[in-house]
């Protein structure tokens, strides 16, 4: 490819948002910056750290002025992972945009290969794939043989149009990509309004995905261009160990996060029964857990709306069985 070839190539913005985490952050700038793929910009979103990953993120801007640059909120605060994401699409100058955690890190040919998937399948909006779950970075051997594959679909590489990869996700047959896997055309973003800044930690990454795969037409494939570092101070291990995120059970985030889908499908009028059937099964899901759990306690972790919508669920349960509740 010639220097004229490239430039006529898509700019892709990529959006690295970090809070803390300088022990990895440089990490996944070097991993942009070794991109074989010319045609990037970086944006650096600091969500209020306080360890030091600022002024690493300072001097990559400064070095690399205009390419590499850096972004914090009014007054350095701490606003969230789908603040700081919006704040970088606010940014951004690209016609394809990419994402990257501060602790996560790509493969060299990355973008080359994705832009390439774009390129070549023009009625996609987004491509992803999957993505390697990340233990060996720190070398130990027993960590390494812990590394494993989050893939998004076990059917062969495609494209599938809305609102295909949405009725797979609520029919457990897909599961959203990680973050660091999607690239997406700037263009279609505006179909899903972006990130959801209610969700500030816990299933951000779930409610955008849930709309983009409502609105978008995703390029699937099983290849993994990228890594999801896995240590003790992520924030899904650390709501893990404090009791806010569960492996085998609905927390009441998870609550909190279907009834915004909910409230999302009412708001968008998806006239669809079969995703509404879908949904409604997960609901019920979650609730059938609430019955067993004990109303009171579960009731008193999670938010007045979602308190809501499960008490009128409950209501018409027992009415539909003939029940007093």
């Amino acid at each position: 490819m010639t220097v004229a070839d490239a430039r006529r190539r898509p700019l892709v913005s990529t959006i690295v948002i970090f809070l803390g985490g300088a022990a990895f952050l440089g990490e996944a700038i070097e991993s942009v910056i070794a991109q074989s793929y010319p045609e990037w910009e970086l944006l650096l979103v600091d969500d209020g750290s306080t360890d030091g990953a600022s002024e690493i993120a300072r001097a990559y801007a400064s070095r690399h002025d205009g390419r590499i640059r850096y972004l914090h909120h009014d007054g350095h605060r701490n606003r969230g992972m789908s603040a700081s994401r919006n704040l970088g699409l606010q940014h951004a100058k690209g016609t394809i945009v990419a994402f990257l955690d501060g602790d996560d890190v790509w493969l060299p040919g990355k973008l080359d290969v994705q832009v390439s998937l774009l390129e070549a399948h023009p009625a996609a909006d987004a491509t992803c794939g999957s993505t390697r779950v990340w233990y060996g970075w720190t070398g130990r051997p027993e960590d390494a043989a812990r590394d494993g594959v989050r893939k998004v679909l076990d059917s062969p590489d495609g494209l599938h149009r809305p609102p295909e990869m949405l009725r797979r996700y609520l029919r457990d047959e897909a599961l959203t990509p990680a973050t660091c896997s999607v690239l997406i055309r700037r263009s279609a973003l505006s179909k899903t309004g972006g990130f959801e800044e209610r969700f500030k930690g816990m299933y951000e990454d779930q409610a955008f995905f849930f709309k983009s795969f409502l609105h978008l037409a995703y390029y699937v494939t099983a290849e993994s261009y990228d890594s999801y570092r896995q240590h003790a101070d992520s924030h899904s291990a650390v709501a893990l160990r404090t009791g806010r995120y569960f492996l085998d059970r609905p927390s009441a985030a998870m609550a909190d996060l279907y009834v915004w889908f909910v409230r999302y499908f009412v708001r968008e009028r998806v006239r669809d029964l079969e995703l509404w059937k879908a949904l409604l099964v997960k609901v019920r899901a979650i609730g059938m857990h609430w019955v067993r759990k004990g109303a009171h306690r579960f009731m008193e972790t999670v938010d007045r709306p979602t308190r809501l919508v499960f008490a009128v669920w409950y209501r018409l349960r027992h009415a539909a069985q003939g029940e007093q509740p």
